[in-house]
C-alpha cells in the first residue's frame, strides 16, 4: 500500500552564495544536485521514485568524481570525506527501497534531510577539498596539477 505523501510539506533547497566554492567544475555539479533536490521536493507521487533514482545516480557520479580527485591529489582528509560519501549513498539506496515498498513519505523526508546535510557538507568538507584543488592548480579534465600535493594550511575534511 502506498503512503500518499502529497502535498509536499518540505521547502525545496535552493542554491545560495555560501555554497559557491569558486571552482566551476565543483559548483556546476553542486548546482545540478540542488536543482534535483528541488525537483524531488515538488514531485508528484507518480514522479517521485524515478526522480529519486536520478538523484541517486547523479550523487554517485558526483561522489565518485570527488573521491577520485582526493586520491589523485593525495588529499589528507580524503578518507573521512570518502567515508561520508559512502555512508550517504547507502542511506539513499535504503530509502529508495523503502520508497519502492510504498513509503513515499520517507523519500520526501530524506530529500529534505539530504539538503540539510549537503549544505553543511559543501561548506565544510567540500570547501576544504576545493581549497586543496585550487592550491594545486588541479585540472579535473586531465588530472594534472601545477603544484605538489600538499593540503593547504587549515584544510580539514573531517570533524
Amino acid at each position: 500500500m502506498t503512503q500518499n505523501s502529497q502535498p509536499p510539506t518540505f521547502q525545496a533547497m535552493a542554491w545560495h552564495d555560501k555554497l559557491v566554492l569558486d571552482l566551476a567544475y565543483m559548483d556546476d555539479t553542486h548546482r545540478e544536485f540542488v536543482d534535483l533536490l528541488a525537483q524531488v521536493a515538488q514531485a508528484s507521487d507518480e514522479a517521485l521514485l524515478p526522480l529519486w533514482d536520478t538523484v541517486i545516480a547523479h550523487t554517485q557520479e558526483h561522489f565518485d568524481r570527488e573521491d577520485r580527485w582526493m586520491t589523485q591529489t593525495q588529499f589528507g582528509p580524503g578518507s573521512c570525506h570518502s567515508r561520508e560519501h559512502h555512508q550517504m549513498m547507502q542511506i539513499m539506496r535504503e530509502v529508495a527501497k523503502r520508497g519502492a515498498a510504498g513509503n513515499l513519505a520517507m523519500v520526501r523526508q530524506m530529500n529534505h534531510e539530504l539538503g540539510i546535510w549537503f549544505n553543511d557538507h559543501a561548506q565544510g568538507m567540500d570547501a576544504g577539498l576545493a581549497a586543496h584543488l585550487r592550491a594545486l592548480g588541479f585540472d579535473p579534465e586531465t588530472g594534472a596539477q601545477l603544484q605538489s600535493a600538499v593540503a593547504p594550511e587549515g584544510a580539514c575534511g573531517c570533524g
